[in-house]
């Protein structure tokens, strides 16, 4: 006894899109990479911020100098693994 066959799939052409599809799918793929790119700024300026930021306190709680730089060297180095993690593995 033989097993049916499934009925074969449908082999129409997808539907063509519309100029102002393509124009709103354009436009949303634009927002999308401008927000991205915004957002890898951002990372690069926060990064060493806060990082500095934190290294001036602790330096002041400390009564050092050197924790500053260390903490803006290693803000902007964990600033670019982020954005290298985030947008650079597509």
């Amino acid at each position: 006894m033989s097993t049916p066959m499934p009925p074969e799939p449908d082999e129409s052409p997808e539907r063509e899109l519309t100029e102002e599809e393509r124009r709103e799918q354009l436009q949303a793929f634009n927002r999308r990479e401008q927000d991205s790119a915004w957002r890898a700024v951002a990372y690069l300026l926060t990064g060493p911020l806060i990082y500095g930021g934190l290294g001036a306190l602790a330096d002041h709680w400390l009564g050092t100098t050197w924790l500053v730089g260390a903490g803006i060297v290693g803000g902007m180095a964990l600033s670019l693994y982020l954005i290298w993690f985030r947008y650079g593995t597509h």
